[in-house]
């Protein structure tokens, strides 16, 4: 118990009030705010280890066997997940939940086992087997449900309205240190009661968000699976085109940190790499002298078809002047 632990129970104390002033101070506002609230969770966890080794709370006892001191490190794990859930990171928003979840159902279950209020403890998050059959839900059971859900968060939001009330009007006396034990006890019997509403209605959200989270990030791997892979090029390091081996000299010279590479040259070094467009391109022209070799050959031949070929072009020459309907720019 908390009154044998002699001089361990003051830094005890200003753990738990430290973080639950970084807890109180609102939302964080850029990066020192952000760590400002990682530290207060690993305040609060120091504190959780020391009640650990202290031993504060026995499953065997009730509440009316824990002192009016030590009452309010029952808070704690309600404490640690409205801090986890503060965190900013949504890279690791899953993990901030599933921790949140676990340390307010903690301490839903200490206030349960004790007997703090009434309520019911939220039920625990089940995983679907492969080999498990699909029931479709009844409509009816899944209207009375939402009904009773509806009524039950009224019920909680009426209930802390009234905690709340009376906490402000006892919490300047327990401050001030004017409060007798009696009125201690029940400010933070008050507290335990207001968090457990907290509490039920964060598991309520997380329980909704988690499914949300588990989606996006399913549908983030899968852009990243069906993205295809990037294929990384060595920088090409600079140099000088030139036309010829002569061109390359005089260029050479005035340049000398950069090296010259002349048309030719750079060709077949693209060549060889395979990294030159359509290779059709460069075949036409000799196609082309090919086919005139091909029609002189026939010519020289005496072919028929051949002379006819060459005196109507002849003829064609003669009666269409070079340049003959090329009129761009002339009017």
């Amino acid at each position: 118990m908390a009154d044998g632990s002699g001089a361990e129970l003051p830094k005890l104390s200003e753990l738990l009030e430290e973080g639950w002033r970084i807890l109180e101070a609102g939302d964080p506002g850029g990066p020192e705010g952000i760590r400002e609230v990682q530290r207060g969770v690993k305040v609060l966890e120091e504190a959780t280890r020391m009640v650990t080794q202290l031993d504060l709370f026995s499953s065997n006892e009730d509440l009316e066997e824990i002192s009016s001191a030590d009452l309010r490190f029952l808070l704690l794990p309600a404490l640690l997940g409205a801090l986890t859930l503060k965190q900013g990171d949504q890279s690791r928003r899953l993990q901030h939940l599933e921790a949140a979840r676990t340390y307010f159902l903690d301490f839903l279950k200490r206030c349960h086992r004790y007997k703090v209020s009434d309520f019911t403890l939220p039920p625990q998050p089940r995983e679907t087997g492969e080999n498990e059959g699909y029931n479709p839900p009844d409509p009816q059971s899944n209207l009375t449900a939402i009904a009773v859900h509806r009524q039950a968060k009224i019920e909680r939001y009426k209930q802390k309205k009234s905690l709340e009330g009376k906490l402000a009007v006892m919490k300047e006396a327990v401050k001030s240190g004017r409060a007798e034990e009696e009125q201690i006890r029940e400010f933070y019997l008050l507290h335990l009661r207001q968090w457990v509403c907290t509490a039920l209605e964060e598991v309520d959200s997380i329980d909704q968000e988690i499914p949300l989270v588990k989606a996006r990030e399913m549908i983030k791997k899968g852009e990243e699976l069906a993205r295809p892979p990037r294929i990384s090029r060595p920088p090409m390091k600079p140099f000088i085109l030139t036309r010829d081996a002569l061109q390359a000299k005089v260029f050479g010279a005035g340049y000398p940190s950069l090296p010259t590479m002349t048309v030719d040259d750079w060709y077949e070094s693209h060549l060889s790499k395979g990294v030159l467009p359509d290779q059709g391109v460069h075949s036409k022209p000799r196609d082309e002298e090919e086919e005139a070799a091909e029609r002189e050959r026939k010519v020289e031949s005496d072919d028929p078809e051949a002379l006819q070929h060459a005196r109507n072009w002849d003829k064609w020459k003669d009666t269409h002047p070079r340049g003959y309907g090329n009129r761009k720019n002339m009017g």
